[in-house]
């Protein structure tokens, strides 16, 4: 079998995985500029929705400080283990 030299044509693919790794800057950007305008909006509707006095009143009848306080040594036990 020497000799015989099989040589393919190159052929030029563009598959969706390359289209995804292979960004200029304008792409990028573009992704970004979602991401950041998504994040606005998620932190708008939480706005909206803790002004509602109702909502007010039902988390203070929760006591979401009360649960904050009993978080906090389990999280400050996590943390001296985690720098042990």
């Amino acid at each position: 079998m020497a000799g015989f030299a099989v040589e393919f044509p190159a052929r030029e693919e563009n598959s969706v995985a390359r289209e995804l790794t292979e960004t200029n800057g304008i792409g990028q950007d573009k992704e970004t500029l979602y991401m950041l305008g998504g994040i606005a909006m998620v932190v708008f509707g939480a706005g909206l929705i803790l002004s509602n006095p109702l909502v007010r009143r039902y988390l203070g009848q929760i006591g979401l400080g009360n649960l904050a306080q009993a978080a906090l040594p389990d999280i400050d036990r996590y943390l001296r283990l985690r720098n042990m």
